[in-house]
This record gives C-alpha cells, structure tokens and sequence, in this order.
C-alpha cells in the first residue's frame, strides 16, 4: 500500500500554514511534504511535526524570485552563486527537520539561451549540488514538469530525468515521478513508472486534466496504486493536488481506490 503524505501547499488550505500539520495527522497522513519553508523557522516546523507524529518527506529548494515567475535556478546562466547559497539553505532546513529527500528545480531557461548552455549549468550545479548533499545524508530529487503548467522549464520527459539521475550517480540524486505531469506530457504513466521504478526516489499525485483529487479524471487510479506496489516501490507518495472542493471531503477517493 502506498505511504502518502500530504502536500501542505495544496492541500489544508482551509487553514494557515502551521495549522495544517494537525490537520494532515487527523486526517490519517503520518507524512507531509510542501513546497517551501523558508517563511517559516525551520525549529517551528520541526515542533509541528514532532507534535503530531509526522515525516518530512520532501521540500524544494528556494526556486529564484518565484512571485515574479522564476521556478528554479539550477538551469540559468549568472546564477550560481545563488544556487549554491540556496542549496546550503535547503540543506539546514533537511537537518533540521530530519527530511532526507530535497527536489532541485531545474529553472525556466530563459530567452536567449540555448538549451546546450542551460544543460551544461544544470549539469555542473548538480554535481555540486549532489555532493554538498550526499555529504550531509541528504539525497536530491529532480522533477519532469510539464510544458502546458510550466512553459519553458528544462526538464520535461522522465527518460531525460533518469538519464541524469545515471549520469550524477543514484547515491546523489533521484527520480521524482509525478504521475499528473507524466500523463500530461507523455502519458503511457505505468510503462514509464516501470522502466524508470530503479532510479525513482519520490513519486507524487493528482489527476488529470484540472489537478484535482484522485477520482476526478481521466486516469486509472486502481490500476496505478497497483502497480506501485507490484513494482516495489516503498518512498512516499505525495498528493501534491488541488482539492475540488475541501481537502477533508475530498478524501474518500483513499477509500475509493483502497489506500
């Protein structure tokens, strides 16, 4: 059965931030993973999650100037002074609250920029990035995101993001697989899972087309669940999705599909 965690960015919106640690655990989530801290005294977090029993399972590193449209900076020319301060940060925020798994954002490259010149800067800041990481118990995720959400992000396809993960090494960095993303870019979410289940460290969920709960779309959710455990996998599954209507009395697509 998979392991889920709650994504407090989407889900819990009903209530402030640190309020949705308690809320996660009495709706039966022992995990939670969101986007970022950083707004937020890594030590006030940490007392949340030790008072309700719950696992970090994941954060991002900070993404660049989000509110202006930057999603990450690992891929952009100029920046990499600010990428490594960044990992340093995220890498305090791990130790503090004992989380073993930080997702890199790979940036929107931006116009102008050939996408050789952005592979090289992504390339080097990963292998910088990885050993600053596995150095400190930590492992880093890159995520495929899609071009219909994200325009222009560098890393789009799970093979492109396997390939990395082979060319860094599996003990540095890790597949994160988000089955709304796969879908949306390649579909085929199953065979791709399959194929790639070897260098995988983190999978995430929401159903396609509006993002919304398991149940509400046009995936097979009974049989995805399946496979998950058919294949082995054991991470932590994140419902990184937006709740149609409430995050509690969306839950019962848990019941739905047996997880």
């Amino acid at each position: 059965m998979p392991r889920l965690a709650a994504n407090l960015s989407m889900m819990f919106n009903e209530l402030p931030f640190l309020d949705r640690f308690e809320a996660a655990r009495k709706a039966g989530f022992e995990g939670v993973e969101f986007l970022f801290p950083y707004d937020f005294p890594a030590s006030e977090i940490a007392s949340r999650l030790k008072a309700n029993g719950l696992t970090q399972a994941l954060f991002n590193m900070p993404p660049g100037d989000w509110a202006n449209g930057e999603r990450g900076l690992a891929s952009l020319p100029g920046r990499q002074a600010e990428f490594r301060e960044g990992v340093k940060k995220a890498l305090d925020y791990a130790a503090a609250l004992d989380c073993r798994l930080v997702h890199c954002m790979a940036g929107i490259v931006p116009s102008g920029v050939s996408l050789i010149t952005a592979g090289s800067l992504y390339a080097a800041n990963l292998a910088w990035a990885g050993e600053q990481a596995v150095a400190a118990g930590v492992k880093l995720a890159i995520e495929p995101i899609n071009h219909r959400d994200m325009p222009g992000y560098f890393l789009n396809t799970q093979a492109q993001g396997a390939a990395i993960v082979e060319a860094i090494g599996r003990d540095r960095l890790g597949l994160q697989f988000d089955v709304y993303h796969c879908q949306t870019t390649e579909g085929d979410v199953t065979k791709r899972m399959e194929l790639h289940m070897p260098v995988i460290a983190h999978m995430q969920i929401a159903d396609v087309p509006a993002r919304n709960e398991p149940g509400t779309g046009e995936i097979g959710w009974k049989f995805v669940f399946r496979r998950m455990d058919e294949l082995g996998y054991t991470g932590w599954v994140g419902c990184e999705y937006r709740p149609a209507a409430g995050t509690v009395e969306g839950l019962t697509w848990r019941q739905e599909f047996g997880v």
